[in-house]
This record gives structure tokens, C-alpha cells and sequence, in this order.
């Protein structure tokens, strides 16, 4: 598996995603905003958390705008695999690449700690490592995570089958407490929660490892 991690002005989980990729046995490139192109075989697109461009006008919206922008929504508009990571949901969002948008969190304060997740589907590459309705514990660093849409989009995701990830518990006031979304094709998914952050057990927890074990296996697969 060929990996591109992008890279903003304020990108901060960049290298942590890289590690947590390297570990499920990926080759990673990183992409720097200002390129104009991936780097070629690339597989899967990983934009990582942070606070691109210091969140100004709204959080991922210049780097959704940034030259490497047109690369990553080609790649992904064509099927490649495409990883949104807290900062990076918000740049997919900006995108267009996944529905809806990730506001100031209803509580008005940056939400930092391990959370309860329900894992609400699994037949797509991300998931596929987990079992439907598990219950699993992810850290979240965040001031606008709240997810919005309205309503008829949020029934219409969960026909669809693209609702990934839910909080069982109270963290932000995302509609349908959505924590993670995928797009038509199930080929990208943004989630706000950070799985690289809990992929080696000598930081705490591995809830995260079978998401990039189960990028790896299904490209290996391919």
C-alpha cells in the first residue's frame, strides 16, 4: 500500500498518521500543500489532524482551496481511497467530497479526551476489520466537530449505509451523533475521532489498529 499523507501550515497529527500507517506495513510519502500532483502509485490519500491555514474563515476551507486540493478530489473521484482525519473531515467537507459541515461544538469548548464510539458499519476498506455495533474508545481533540446537515440528509445517509461511526456518549452535538461519514462509493471516510492516536498499546489503547490493518489487507487484496 502507497500512502500520501498532505500536509498544511498547521497540520500537527501528520507524522502520527504516517507512524500508524508504516506500522499496518505502508510505504508513506508526505504531500505538501503546495504540490500539484500525488506522488505516483499512490493508493490512499490520508489528511491528517491539525488546524490547516490556523482555521481561518472556517476550519478547512483554505486547504480545501490549497494547490494539492484538485489532486486528492481527483483521486478520490476516481475511487482511490480517501482518509479524512478530524482536521482532514473538515477539508473533505470543504471539498465536497463528503456531505454536510463541522461547526463550533455545541458545548462552545475544545473537547479532548477518549470517547465512546459505536462502530455502525463495516462493509467498506476502513471498517471491515471491526464487527457491526462494536463498541470502541477513540481520542477526540476538537473545537468544531459538530457535525450539521439537515435532517432529510441525515435519514438519507443512514439508508445509504454511510453513517460509519456514532458517539455513545454526548461529545459535541453532531446530528445523529454522527462521528464518521463515507461517501457514495465507500471509498473515503472523514471521522473526527483520531484512530492513530490509538494504535500502539504504549500510548494507551489500540482501538485504531484494525482501521489501517484493514486498508492494508483490503489493498493487498486488490
Amino acid at each position: 500500500m502507497k500512502a500520501a499523507v498532505v500536509v498544511f501550515p498547521g497540520s500537527n497529527c501528520d507524522r502520527d498518521l504516517a507512524v500508524a500507517l508504516r506500522a499496518a506495513g505502508a510505504q508513506v510519502a508526505m504531500a505538501w500543500h503546495r504540490d500539484d500532483a500525488l506522488p505516483p502509485g499512490t493508493d490512499l490519500v490520508a489528511v491528517p489532524g491539525g488546524f490547516s491555514f490556523g482555521d481561518h474563515l472556517r476550519c478547512g476551507a483554505i486547504a480545501a482551496r490549497a494547490p494539492i486540493a484538485a489532486a486528492v478530489r481527483a483521486h478520490a473521484e476516481r475511487g482511490g481511497l480517501t482518509l479524512g482525519v478530524c482536521n482532514g473531515f473538515q477539508v473533505l467537507c470543504e471539498m465536497g467530497l463528503l456531505p454536510g459541515a463541522l461547526m463550533r461544538n455545541a458545548g462552545l469548548r475544545f473537547v479532548c479526551r477518549t470517547v465512546a464510539l459505536r462502530v455502525e458499519e463495516t462493509s467498506n476498506p476502513f471498517l471491515a476489520g471491526y464487527a457491526r455495533g462494536q463498541a470502541i474508545r477513540l481520542p477526540v481533540a476538537h473545537h468544531d466537530g459538530n457535525w450539521v446537515a439537515d435532517d432529510e440528509t441525515l435519514r438519507r445517509l443512514r439508508g445509504e449505509g454511510r453513517v460509519a461511526l456514532t458517539y455513545a456518549e454526548e461529545v459535541n452535538g453532531s446530528l445523529g451523533a454522527v462521528a464518521g461519514l463515507l461517501s457514495a462509493d465507500r471509498r473515503t471516510l472523514g471521522l473526527m475521532p483520531h484512530p492513530e492516536r490509538a494504535a500502539d498499546a504504549r500510548l494507551g489503547g489500540t482501538d485504531g489498529q484494525a482501521l489501517f490493518r484493514a486498508l492494508a489487507g483490503a489493498l493487498a487484496a486488490a
